[in-house]
């Protein structure tokens, strides 16, 4: 089954007379609960494309469906509840909010986008922090961390509400080799444990090696694919 699919999508910024096309007609399909990685040099159009499939932006033409539903309809509420309802978001810049704790920051989404007994949500979460190796650190705050443990606490805050689809903006980025590693790790863990779909945006060779379905971009186009 097709989590994803993209038919001639494409995307045109301009800004006064200059226009950028970013995107070219991609078409692909992602099939649920695999490791995929969309690959190229700055401005392929790798981070465009996570924004459109993660419904944070629209394209100028084409269809892009995500589990059955064509995303590219969507108003910004509809948008907006789809993407906290069904993707989590990874960043290489962690995103996490300074003056929650730990606990609190991967608690977060659930506030926002589930009514969930407090009792059930704080089962959820410790067990997301267990499964990452962060229970210990719950009541830190994130400058109270290391990188890798920040990203750690991301991992866990993109799958607290269960997502069908975890999409991941160079999650390595600014991690040590072992600690990408581990990362990577994890979130291998959570694919197989949950089913989840992880789409990775990336320059690193490491997460490369550890995924299904290799698409590299160039200029705005799918130049390759690859099946490892």
């Amino acid at each position: 089954m097709s989590l994803i699919i993209s038919k001639d999508l494409r995307k045109t910024y301009i800004n006064g007379e200059i226009k950028l096309e970013a995107l070219k007609g991609l078409n692909f399909e992602i099939k649920a609960a695999t490791f995929v990685s969309f690959i190229g040099p700055s401005g392929s159009g790798k981070t465009t494309l996570l924004n459109l499939i993660g419904c944070l932006d629209s394209p100028t033409s084409g269809s892009l469906e995500v589990a059955g539903e064509d995303v590219t309809l969507f108003n910004k509420r509809k948008a907006a509840f789809f993407r906290g309802k069904n993707i989590g978001f990874i960043f290489q810049d962690f995103n996490l909010i300074p003056v929650l704790t730990v606990y609190e920051n991967v608690e977060y989404p659930l506030l926002m986008v589930k009514k969930i007994p407090a009792v059930s949500r704080k089962k959820k979460v410790m067990d997301l922090l267990e499964s990452v190796g962060m229970v210990e650190h719950k009541k830190k705050y994130p400058d109270q961390i290391s990188g890798g443990q920040k990203q750690r606490v991301a991992v866990a805050r993109a799958l607290v509400t269960d997502p069908m689809l975890v999409l991941a903006d160079e999650p390595t980025a600014n991690l040590d080799h072992k600690t990408a590693y581990n990362v990577i790790n994890i979130m291998r863990e959570m694919k197989e444990k949950f089913g989840t779909t992880f789409i990775f945006s990336t320059h690193d060779e490491k997460v490369v090696q550890e995924v299904e379905i290799i698409y590299t971009l160039l200029d705005g186009e799918i130049a390759d694919k690859k099946n490892v």
